[in-house]
């Protein structure tokens, strides 16, 4: 399955079904008078947070989604069935944006989250309804209101405590292969990851959410490389787990680039709490691995841990580290709700009073 992790798709709710004129015939009753029913309301469209998604791939096939229109009234006061409505499933962590692709309109963060993005017709009035003392015989009746229709976009952003970043070859993807039961593709040459990978790691009995994103190279965030696209991925997350390879010349510099490329990048990145480790020390010896985690702690301003995937030093030690700081966060700043402006769309709304439109 590709990952997909924004598209753009047409939406459109059903109309509301037309009122009906009618008159009621009956032996004996010569005046029967109008039974024409109302028209039913049109379907709306909805979008849902559901468990077992991880992409919007589902959306690159099929972008356009109509409810169904709402049944027309007939005679004897029969109201006309409501439409069908929609549901797109996407997966937790998605955002939904307005046409211009920054107007946000709801953002579903945990599994069961729905919010109505295009609301149905009202039916319109059978010519029952506007029966009155000096118009006993009405023969008007009002047609369905038209269903909202728009173009909105699907942005996912996945849900993770911990976020890996670093340059390419950094040894992130073999990280989260170590600790977790992902399997990314792993190689040795510069982005072999092109997509976000996502990993449950288990320290003390305790498990969280690892998210691997592509590396970052010099000039990320004026859309040099493919890393900038992917960094949004980590906007959720508690922590950084910041890894520099052994193999860099320069680590300070190394360090330096992707921590310039998290600030340019902006949306509170840069400000997340880092655990810095110097990864891949197992290919240098005693006094090279000395030299550069010296170089590395003075970049940094902290000591760095010291990480080998292939022996397994130093892994235990950052895993507690991160485990340490996403317990703080989560204590001190609990999840968001998700974001709901004036009139949410929940199923409150959808009783809505008829217009005589």
């Amino acid at each position: 399955m590709k990952f997909l992790d924004e598209t753009k798709v047409y939406v459109r709710a059903g109309d509301g079904g037309a009122g009906s004129i009618s008159f009621h015939r009956e032996k004996f009753i010569e005046f029967g008078g109008p039974d024409g029913g109302d028209g039913g309301r049109g379907g709306d469209v909805w979008v849902e947070a559901v468990d077992g998604l991880n992409t919007l791939i589902d959306f690159r096939f099929q972008q356009h989604h109509k409810a169904k229109t709402g049944v027309h009234g007939m005679g004897r006061n029969r109201t006309g069935a409501k439409g069908a409505s929609i549901t797109l499933k996407v997966p937790a962590g998605t955002q939904v944006f307005e046409e211009d692709n920054e107007t946000l309109v709801c953002d579903l963060t945990e599994v069961g989250q729905r919010y109505r993005i295009a609301k149905g017709g009202n039916g319109g009035f059978g010519n029952a309804h506007f029966k009155t003392a000096t118009n006993q015989a009405p023969r008007h009746a009002n047609p369905g209101l038209p269903g909202e229709e728009k173009t909105v976009w699907l942005r996912l952003k996945l849900i993770a405590d911990a976020g890996l970043v670093g340059l390419p070859n950094a040894g992130k993807s073999t990280f989260l292969a170590s600790v977790t039961r992902a399997r990314p593709k792993i190689a040795n040459y510069p982005f072999t990851t092109l997509h976000p990978n996502l990993g449950v790691a288990t320290i003390d009995a305790r498990e969280f959410v690892l998210a691997d994103i592509p590396g970052l190279i010099e000039g990320a965030h004026e859309g040099v490389g493919i890393g900038d696209r992917f960094l949004g991925h980590v906007e959720r997350t508690r922590v950084l787990l910041h890894l520099v390879s052994a193999l860099e010349e320069d680590v300070a510099e190394a360090y330096r680039v992707v921590r310039h490329e998290l600030e340019a990048y902006g949306h509170g990145i840069a400000d997340k709490p880092e655990v810095v480790a110097l990864s891949q020390v197992d290919v240098a010896d005693a006094e090279t691995r000395a030299e550069k985690v010296r170089a590395l702690k003075k970049a940094c301003g902290k000591a760095p841990f010291e990480l080998s995937a292939v022996t397994g030093e130093g892994m235990t030690g950052a895993l507690r580290a991160l485990r340490d700081v996403i317990v703080e966060e989560q204590a001190r700043q609990p999840s968001p709700p998700a974001f709901k402006p004036d009139g949410d769309g929940t199923e409150d709304d959808e009783d809505a009073d008829r217009t005589d439109d």
